[in-house]
């Protein structure tokens, strides 16, 4: 058998309008890439790209976007994705452009580059914090968004044992 390589494209939806990301749908952003594509590169560009182009991830919250294609016509991709300009969601156009991140060979290098992204952001944001008072803030979101533990689960667990 033949094993078919993919590369995997990590962008990030950058837009004005806050109400762009909530908006968006999987379905809507494939088509307005594989329109660009079409645009910049013509059927035989579109043709190469759609054969195995997907949306393998999209979080609404954060503006992160994972596509997939095949390894060979990963760069035809990576070139079309700057004439993004728009999304259209429920009737709706909302002015954004993707920003690549990273190109990877798996899902799994992605992620790692992707947590590593969000730690450097997250430290050039303390950094520019003017005052004490908001890297405080800064600090007390970062801390409550983190997954603990409830006690109350741990101890009912003790004692069914």
């Amino acid at each position: 058998m033949v094993r078919f390589k993919n590369r995997y494209v990590l962008c990030e939806v950058v837009s004005e309008d806050p109400r762009c990301r909530q908006c968006i749908e999987d379905r809507a952003l494939g088509l307005a890439v594989r329109d660009a594509i079409a645009r910049v590169h013509g059927d035989y560009g579109l043709a190469c790209c759609s054969i195995s182009f997907t949306v393998k991830y999209l979080n609404a919250y954060t503006g992160t976007v994972l596509l997939r294609c095949r390894k060979d016509s990963y760069r035809l991709l990576c070139s079309a994705l700057p004439f993004v300009r728009s999304l259209e969601s429920r009737a709706q156009r909302y002015p954004c452009f993707l920003n690549t991140l990273h190109v990877g060979g798996t899902v799994r290098t992605c992620q790692k580059f992707l947590i590593q992204y969000n730690r450097t952001q997250l430290l050039r944001l303390l950094q520019n914090c003017t005052n004490e008072e908001e890297k405080q803030c800064v600090q007390k979101s970062l801390l409550s968004c983190s997954l603990t533990e409830e006690q109350s689960q741990s101890g009912d667990e003790e004692e069914d044992d």
